[in-house]
C-alpha cells in the first residue's frame, strides 16, 4: 500500500521542479529581463525624500503667494503656448508695474520651482521676462535659470542616480566617458554644452552630479553658458506679437551663432591637443 504514495510524492516533486525550472527560464529570457529592467528604480525612501523636498518647496511658494497683493488668481497660470503667454502678459502687465517687488519675488519663486522639479514651461517664463522687462530681463532669466539648475543638481545628487540610469542609460554612459576624457579642461567643455543644444539642459542638470562634475564648475558653466540663449529668448519676448511658436526661436541662423560661440569656448582645449600632438 506504500508504493502508490511514494509514486504520488515523486510526481509532485517532479512537477514542482519543472515549475521552478520554467520560472527560472522565464526570468533569464529577454522578456523576463525586460520586465525586471522596466521596474521603477527609485526606492521608497528616495521617493519619500523627493516628495519631502517637493512639499517644502511647495509650502514656501504658497506662502510667498499669500503675501502678494490680491488679484484675479484665476488668470495666473503657467502658459503652455504663445497664445497663452500673450494672454498672461496682458493680464499681469499692470500688476507687474504696480507691485514690481512682489511680482519679481513671485516670478523668481515660480521659475526656480519649475526648474528644480523639471516642470515644462520655463521657456515661456523667459519670454515673459522679455515682454515685461525688456533687455533687463536677461539678468532675471540667467539668475533664475542658474538657481533652478543648481537646485536640480543637488536634488539629483540626493536621489537622481537610479532615475537617470533608468531613463537615459546610453546617454549617461556617453556623457561619463566624455567627462572622463576632458577632466583637465572640464569648464570649457561644460560651457560648450551649456551654450549649444548638444545635450538637453534637463539631462545636464540631472547627470552632472552623477558623473562627478564639481559644483563650482557646474555653477560657473551654467551661469556664463546660459547668457547667449537667455538673451535670444528675452529678445524674442520683446517682439511677442510677431512670434508664432517656440520653434521660431531657434532657426538655422540662431543655432549657427550658438555653435560658433560654443566652439570659441572649447578652443583652448583644441589648441592644447594640437600642441600635445606636435
Amino acid at each position: 500500500m506504500a508504493a502508490p504514495r511514494t509514486v504520488l510524492r515523486d510526481e509532485e516533486s517532479a512537477a514542482a521542479a519543472l515549475l521552478n525550472n520554467s520560472s527560472k527560464e522565464d526570468d533569464d529570457s529577454p522578456t523576463g529581463k525586460r520586465l525586471k529592467s522596466e521596474r521603477f528604480p527609485v526606492s521608497r525612501w528616495e521617493l519619500a525624500a523627493f516628495f519631502g523636498v517637493f512639499l517644502i518647496f511647495s509650502t514656501g511658494l504658497f506662502c510667498i503667494y499669500l503675501t502678494m497683493p490680491a488679484t484675479e488668481y484665476g488668470k495666473l497660470k503657467i502658459p503652455r503656448s504663445i497664445s497663452d503667454l500673450r494672454l498672461l502678459k496682458d493680464n499681469i502687465a499692470t500688476y507687474a508695474s504696480d507691485y514690481p517687488t512682489q511680482f519679481i519675488l513671485g516670478y523668481c519663486s515660480t521659475y526656480i520651482f519649475m526648474q528644480t522639479f523639471m516642470i515644462p514651461g520655463t521657456i515661456f517664463m523667459s519670454l515673459l521676462a522679455g515682454a515685461l522687462f525688456g533687455v533687463k530681463g536677461v539678468f532675471l532669466v540667467v539668475f533664475n535659470a542658474t538657481a533652478g539648475a543648481c537646485s536640480c543638481f543637488f536634488l539629483s545628487k540626493l536621489i537622481g542616480r537610479p532615475l537617470v540610469s533608468w531613463l537615459w542609460p546610453d546617454k549617461l554612459r556617453f556623457f561619463q566617458a566624455e567627462i572622463a576624457k576632458r577632466r583637465d579642461k572640464l569648464l570649457n567643455y561644460m560651457l560648450f554644452l551649456r551654450i549649444t543644444p548638444t545635450l538637453p539642459n534637463l539631462f545636464i542638470n540631472l547627470a552632472s552630479p552623477i558623473v562627478d562634475i564639481p559644483f563650482h564648475v557646474f555653477f560657473l558653466a551654467t551661469f556664463v553658458g546660459l547668457i547667449p540663449a537667455s538673451y535670444i529668448t528675452v529678445k524674442a519676448g520683446l517682439a511677442l506679437g510677431d512670434l508664432r511658436s517656440v520653434k521660431d526661436l531657434y532657426d538655422f541662423k540662431t543655432l549657427s551663432v550658438l555653435f560658433l560661440i560654443g566652439l570659441v569656448s572649447i578652443f583652448p582645449t583644441l589648441l592644447k591637443k594640437k600642441k600635445i600632438y606636435e
